[in-house]
């Protein structure tokens, strides 16, 4: 049986609710066939990160080829990239491979604002990254820093998404929801501009929603979805996680992402 396949490159996170784990997951019940190739291990939980390994560049490469050179993958999500060196492989191995499909989850602000990674980073991921992705998928903060625009209204994320689109030559996908009152997302692909509408759902545990997302979206495009499909399938998707009201840990717990199997025969 011949299936399509995605590769999540990402950190991993040890209590399984955001990234490798959680792209994993959100593959394998999208419909494809998962792997991964790992960026940094981190401590962390519910609560918060308490340490990151990086992986060293080589192992990186080793790793990418390793998937390439034999189960070429129909996707890419690439999550969280710790470091410039780490952002120049990743680049440097999907242009020789010719990947198609890559959905960049930028990772690079907190939902306070504060940047998560160094001028460097972000340098490597907007100059070697973005020109080789067909689509990135910004929170709002991660939206005003690829843009250099200040978002404080959907006018606003029109203008940051279409600057965006122009100067990195890759679909957009801004999502909305640190807007007070919002939970609309809006997608630029092709000049075209498309809003989601959203219902904000009340619940606290929304630990890893943004590797959730874009690793649906990679799923759905590896199948042969049009953007603007693959981009409602996901945010289909990771409503029904969130609405299944999961509730673990002590902080800002997990998603749902089994929650569309409970009345299957393996699901107790």
């Amino acid at each position: 049986m011949k299936r399509k396949t995605a590769l999540s490159i990402a950190g991993s996170d040890c209590s399984g609710g955001a990234g490798i784990q959680a792209d994993l997951k959100t593959m394998t019940i999208n419909g494809v066939y998962a792997m991964s190739v790992i960026t940094a291990m981190t401590a962390q939980n519910t609560t918060g990160v308490r340490a990151v390994q990086e992986a060293a560049p080589e192992f990186l490469k080793e790793q990418i080829d390793a998937v390439f050179e034999d189960i070429f993958p129909d996707a890419v999500k690439i999550g969280m990239v710790p470091s410039a060196a780490l952002l120049h492989v990743i680049s440097d191995r999907l242009r020789y491979y010719g990947a198609r499909n890559v959905v960049v989850d930028p990772v690079m602000a907190a939902s306070t604002g504060s940047l998560l990674t160094n001028e460097n980073s972000v340098k490597a991921m907007t100059e070697e990254l973005l020109p080789v992705s067909s689509l990135v998928t910004p929170n709002i903060p991660e939206a005003q820093i690829l843009s250099g625009i200040s978002i404080e209204n959907r006018e606003d994320m029109v203008r940051a998404g279409r600057k965006i689109n122009s100067r990195y030559h890759c679909s957009v996908l801004v999502k909305g929801g640190h807007i007070a009152g919002n939970a609309d997302d809006l997608l630029i692909d092709q000049g075209e501009i498309y809003w989601f509408s959203g219902k904000r759902i009340e619940n606290p545990n929304s630990h890893g929603t943004g590797c959730t997302l874009s690793s649906a979206i990679a799923s759905n495009l590896a199948k042969g979805s049009t953007m603007y499909d693959a981009v409602q399938k996901a945010k289909d998707y990771l409503t029904g996680a969130l609405s299944a009201m999961l509730d673990l840990g002590k902080g800002s717990g997990p998603l749902d992402h089994a929650f569309c199997l409970k009345k299957t025969a393996f699901f107790p």
